[in-house]
């Protein structure tokens, strides 16, 4: 008897230190222990942070965007000043962040006023295989000394953002609204890949993408700038200017784009958008001719490019409809606008509001 008593006593030892090895298993990313915790970041960096983050601050606009998306009262600066047009959609309670700047295309960061925010962590942008990365967070840990700095893999890639918004979420307590954005992102991503893997060749509308305000600057396919077009199933037409994932502009000729004759031209630059249509240069290129022309809508964050992120989410959708009306009468942009600026620019726009938004991108209001 007292055989049988020692074995099911052993027994019930194995079962509870297989329990715990289970646990620890299938939770490596985080260690809690009192008032902090062990997470490794997405460079393999074990990063010891506050239990619960109430302050941060991102180091480039694509992970701040995130941020002000899935936690904006944790966020407490940005990278960037908004426009009066862009704070229009902006609540009050967020109009004011303190403006610290970043590591990004003009190095205008600052370790001081990032560290006078006072926040709990920083979040730092790393290219996925990029080199240096490792050097550059040590770099930017060494400055920021005891706030911890997290690596998580940039989030420029609109079909590739939904792992980097899951951990920032996590990191900030905030995964319930990362997983509603993500299926937001996710339900329109299902929608327009199984549609435009039907095109055929002779199916495909020929996209020129304009910056710029004479709008002589573009993005070829296979660039971030200029991903939603490849996206849809357009054809870009710079596509024999392709330098690879380049993220500056490629300077190209009016005589050039004559020649390409697109269907379609998208901009984000509104100065370009309000005077094509009385442009004699561009008078006989198909796109004008025909009233297709389009800008992303601005504000608070630009639909389509500039910054690439999390902000083009919704510039999915919009690029379906822009791209190929007939094909995706089935969403109604009016009422997708109004979901996604509720659920996350914390604004909530009228039926009005949204068909301003959308008329004003270009948009024919029979393809709302």
């Amino acid at each position: 008897m007292e055989k049988k008593v020692k074995v099911i006593i052993l027994i019930l030892i194995l079962l509870v230190c297989l329990g715990l090895a289970t646990h620890l298993f299938l939770t490596p990313s985080s260690v809690k222990s009192g008032n902090h915790e062990n997470v490794t970041d997405m460079i393999n960096r074990s990063v010891e942070i506050p239990s619960e983050v109430d302050n941060v601050v991102a180091t480039s606009p694509p992970m701040t965007t995130v941020l002000y998306m899935i936690a904006p009262d944790k966020l407490k600066a940005v990278n960037f000043q908004w426009t009066e047009g862009e704070l229009k959609y902006v609540p009050g309670q967020y109009a004011n962040y303190p403006v610290v700047g970043g590591w990004y295309g003009t190095q205008d960061g600052s370790y001081e006023e990032f560290i006078a925010a006072e926040p709990d962590v920083v979040i730092e942008s790393i290219d996925e295989g990029g080199d240096g990365d490792l050097s550059t967070v040590d770099e930017r840990q060494e400055k920021f000394g005891t706030i911890p700095v997290i690596a998580v893999k940039d989030t420029t890639n609109v079909e590739k953002v939904g792992e980097s918004i899951s951990f920032i979420g996590k990191v900030v307590g905030a995964e319930d609204k990362a997983n509603q954005l993500n299926d937001f992102n996710n339900k329109y991503l299902d929608i327009v890949h199984d549609r435009s893997s039907k095109l055929s060749d002779g199916d495909r509308k020929t996209v020129y993408y304009a910056y710029g305000d004479d709008g002589l600057q573009t993005s070829p396919s296979h660039s971030t700038h200029g991903q939603l077009i490849d996206l849809i199933g357009g054809k870009n037409v710079a596509d024999s200017l392709n330098q690879g994932n380049t993220t500056s502009g490629v300077q190209v000729s009016i005589e050039q784009i004559i020649k390409w004759n697109p269907d379609i031209i998208i901009t984000n630059n509104q100065n370009f958008y309000d005077n094509v249509y009385n442009n004699s240069n561009w008078a006989h290129i198909k796109a004008v001719q025909n009233k297709e022309v389009y800008v992303s809508p601005q504000s608070p964050f630009k639909w389509f490019d500039r910054p690439v992120g999390a902000n083009m989410i919704i510039g999915v959708p919009w690029t379906a409809k822009v791209i190929y009306p007939e094909d995706y009468k089935d969403i109604d942009m009016v009422d997708a606008t109004k979901e996604f600026y509720s659920e996350f620019y914390h604004i909530d726009l009228s039926d009005d509001d949204a068909k301003d938004i959308l008329l004003g991108s270009g948009l024919k209001e029979s393809n709302l």
